[in-house]
């Protein structure tokens, strides 16, 4: 963690790897490890605890800006849904009165309201009732009702979401009631102003395109912060990582739009109802699914029963190959042939990628097994005083691994969409196509086979860990990332660069960080965790506070590598 939102690019170099390893790191590696700076995104997890501290913040910037109340900047705030550059820029642009009118500040309403009383009776414009004057209360915006009025206004707008914009009750007013009012109205009812209260405070998340609850079930009460793109893929406290554009599990180098229709054809098996659809009809008499296995259009069932496959009304037997005695609805139609073989022809690419994603998803629940296995070889390792004496290589190796075995099960989903899919049809012509999809399998090979032989060195017997196995695991986890990262260039640069109508983009890939991002430290603030790679690792930033400072002059040092491997294991409870 860190102190403040100044301290997210701090300059200090944490001391991950030794000299010895460095040698066997990918250029892209070593300058991650060095410090050097990339493109970053930045995301910071919020608790309880801390949510109204970073409220405060943001209300507090923009009363020292604009010198207004805490009410107003609230107000203003989430009107522009917490976002201090919109509301700068259009006040800047507009004139101050017209942004507080539609923010809610001051009424909207030409009426001249009256001044406001003090003593005597006053007639409440809701129920009529003359009142004390006590027992009224005059809103910011001049409109005065009777305090039985407000607070059953209060109540149902509470009761029905509207805690974060409680309007005043005079018609086309639109300004919202200041907030120590309706406290003040509310005190006597303490779960309603405390629901109140929780909605004003939710706000802050709710009302902020950059801030999310995490999608936890049961959910953990964090919520994430994102400073720069928000197309990435954070880790919470929690142990979860998700996908902060749709909320659903990281899914990269997939879009979103691409998961989420993914995840539709494997709930439903849409690919395999939309070919027996097409490519059978129910038979009129016993309504079981029939499927031609001629050209003839006279379709015969097991149950003895006769139909036209055209319209699928019963016949009799009787027929040529053009004509069904006693039934006309149409010659056949060679199209009806053209749909059932693209139906048959996107069934079978379906299976295909759906098989291999499938295998690979298989393999990364199999090999997270493997986290308490090396646990205990790195102790054993540890413990019989081999000449090797740190172990926080072949744990980056684990993590290494579970990142590119979701990243290779996900490039075969990306791969149906993007190849021989009409989701990009009218973006990239059929040889351009053609050749993206083989530059994109070639790279998916490499991947593939560093993979494989990534996991199949981790599996090494502990007695055969030495230092030849110890630099092959080094070298084949800097291989894995250097093919990561020539994947993400070929889809960033060569696929997703020349689709020009579509909005569509993936969480970029920049590197392992167990090789070079820092342990967070605990902050006033939130907890703020640099995102160096946003497909940086499945496992969770372990919490080290008596391994890891921030103090200036100190460097960041590893923990144990068995330690290491607490983040590796939450991350495989969650698979």
């Amino acid at each position: 963690m860190y102190d403040s939102e100044d301290d997210y690019d701090s300059d200090e170099e944490p001391e991950f790897l030794s000299e010895e390893d460095m040698e066997f790191l990918s250029d892209h590696q070593q300058d991650a490890a060095l410090g050097q700076k990339t493109k970053q995104s930045v995301w910071g997890v919020i608790d309880k605890a801390k949510l109204v501290h970073v409220q405060d913040q943001s209300l507090a910037a923009v009363q020292g800006i604009l010198g207004c109340s805490r009410d107003t900047a609230r107000k203003l705030l989430t009107y522009f849904q917490w976002d201090k550059e919109a509301l700068f820029g259009t006040l800047a642009d507009r004139s101050e009165e017209a942004v507080y009118q539609a923010a809610g500040v001051t009424s909207k309403s030409q009426e001249a309201t009256a001044d406001v009383v003090t003593s005597g009776d006053i007639e409440c414009g809701c129920c009529f009732s003359d009142v004390p004057v006590t027992e009224a209360t005059t809103m910011e915006c001049g409109h005065a009702y009777c305090n039985d009025c407000w607070h059953q206004h209060f109540k149902v707008q509470i009761s029905e979401g509207n805690s974060r914009r409680l309007l005043c009750m005079a018609v086309k007013c639109g300004a919202i009631c200041d907030d120590r009012q309706v406290r003040k109205l509310l005190q006597q009812e303490s779960s309603l102003l405390d629901k109140y209260e929780q909605k004003l405070l939710d706000s802050y998340i709710e009302d902020n395109k950059s801030v999310k609850w995490c999608p936890s079930v049961p959910h953990c009460g964090c919520a994430i912060q994102v400073d720069g793109d928000l197309q990435c893929e954070p880790v919470c406290q929690c142990g979860l990582k998700f996908c902060f554009q749709c909320g659903l599990d990281p899914h990269s180098p997939c879009t979103c739009e691409m998961w989420k229709q993914w995840q539709r054809k494997c709930s439903d098996d849409s690919e395999t109802a939309n070919w027996l659809n097409t490519n059978t009809k129910p038979c009129p008499k016993c309504q079981n699914q029939v499927e031609k296995n001629g050209g003839c259009n006279l379709v015969v069932c097991r149950c003895g029963q006769a139909f036209c496959w055209l319209c699928g009304a019963s016949t009799g037997r009787s027929h040529t190959w053009e004509t069904i005695s006693g039934h006309s609805c149409g010659r056949y139609k060679e199209d009806a042939d053209k749909k059932i073989n693209e139906a048959q022809r996107n069934l079978q690419r379906y299976m295909h990628y759906n098989g291999r994603w499938e295998a690979h998803v298989a393999s990364q629940k199999l090999e997270t097994k493997q986290v308490d296995e090396i646990k205990e070889k790195i102790v054993e390792l540890e413990d019989n005083g081999t000449e090797l004496k740190d172990y926080t290589w072949l744990s980056q190796a684990l993590q290494q691994l579970f990142c590119a075995r979701r990243i290779l099960g996900n490039t075969y989903v990306s791969a149906f969409y993007f190849f021989g899919n009409d989701m990009f049809q009218d973006e990239i012509t059929p040889e351009q196509n053609d050749i993206n999809k083989r530059l994109f399998e070639d790279q998916q090979a490499c991947l593939e086979f560093e993979v494989e032989r990534l996991s199949k060195l981790i599996e090494t017997p502990v007695h055969d860990m030495d230092n030849k196995i110890r630099f092959e695991v080094i070298n084949s986890t800097a291989n894995v990332d250097k093919r990561l990262v020539k994947l993400f260039e070929l889809i960033e640069n060569d696929l997703l660069a020349k689709i020009v109508h579509s909005s569509q983009s993936i969480a970029p890939y920049k590197g392992e960080s167990t090789l070079h991002s820092s342990t967070p430290q605990e902050s006033s603030t939130f907890t703020a965790v640099v995102a160096s790679s946003s497909e940086d690792s499945d496992a969770v930033p372990p919490s080290l506070p008596a391994h890891a400072t921030a103090s200036e002059g100190q460097r960041h040092i590893h923990p144990p590598a068995a330690e290491r491997l607490l983040g590796s294991e939450k991350r495989a409870r969650r698979l």
